[in-house]
């Protein structure tokens, strides 16, 4: 299919990718393969993998999902929906934050997920006010949902950073997920891991909630938007949120087309990440860094 990408081995082993929301919105800068040798920054061998995403960048899956209509953009790779069904894995990556990279939360940048077949993320990998930080939600309800910062905002700059995983996929409670950032433990689930059949992993840049970036520049709007349209209350307890960086995606996109005709003119920045040694087996030695 020409949905499929071929990752070469300096850069990837495990597992088949294809490109996630294809067809015509699928940008040829929002994925590369790119060189060393082109001064780009490569973790291990001659290259790593390249992300971008732009104003805009938002595709869909015609009769089914809609990042434009539903606030989001993303430039992102998909393994195969039925890659990973029950038992232990390894699985590895290796990230880089470019030196002028800059956190814009209130948007919610994921670099990663492990998603299911029919069913929600469990576990995915996102840049949130603090850092970036390992979102957990097994529950179909989300009522497990929990946040853990895995780094700080300063110290990503400029660096790479080496994520090692350890899990194992159940319905059951012997199940575990672990992470190490450059050797050092750093998250240790226990528990079930998934709900449904069938784990797949998804990494590039996903970002979610562009209305709450651009209502968050825009403050001293919405105030005057207030004074000139009144608010309800739902609206007011958000917009105090908003000021903390916090609101819920539905009522960003409610308070954004209610109040976009006084926003002065912003645009959301481009984001740009590199990924490498991006690597899954059963086996610990055959992920990581190969050189």
């Amino acid at each position: 299919s020409k949905n499929f990408v071929k990752l070469t081995k300096d850069v990837a082993s495990g597992s088949k990718f294809y490109k996630s929301l294809t067809g015509k919105y699928y940008k040829k800068y929002g994925f590369q393969i790119v060189n060393k040798n082109d001064g780009h920054p490569v973790r291990s061998g001659n290259e790593s993998i390249r992300f971008e995403v732009r104003k805009g960048d938002c595709g869909e899956d015609p009769g089914s999902w809609s990042d434009c209509k539903n606030d989001r953009e993303r430039h992102e790779l998909s393994g195969l929906k039925d890659t990973m069904k029950k038992g232990e894995y390894w699985i590895s990556w290796s990230i880089y934050f470019p030196k002028d990279h800059q956190n814009l939360s209130p948007l919610s940048n994921a670099y990663g997920q492990f998603h299911q077949k029919n069913g929600h993320p469990v576990f995915m990998f996102k840049e949130l006010r603090n850092g970036y930080t390992i979102v957990r939600s097994i529950k179909e309800d989300y009522s497990d949902y929990n946040e853990t910062k895995l780094l700080g905002n300063e110290e990503v700059l400029g660096n790479w950073f080496d994520v090692l995983i350890n899990v194992k996929w159940t319905k059951k409670n012997d199940g575990f997920f672990k992470i190490w950032i450059n050797d050092e433990l750093k998250y240790d689930y226990k528990g079930p891991t998934k709900t449904k059949s069938y784990v797949y992993e998804k990494f590039g840049i996903y970002s979610t909630g562009v209305t709450r970036y651009l209502n968050y520049k825009n403050l001293d709007a919405i105030e005057k938007c207030f004074e000139e349209k009144g608010y309800t209350m739902e609206e007011n307890t958000a917009f105090y949120k908003l000021q903390g960086k916090k609101i819920r995606h539905e009522t960003s996109i409610q308070l954004y087309n209610k109040c976009k005709d006084y926003y002065k003119p912003i645009e959301l920045p481009t984001r740009i990440m590199y990924f490498d040694e991006v690597r899954k087996s059963k086996k610990r030695n055959k992920v990581g860094i190969v050189n």
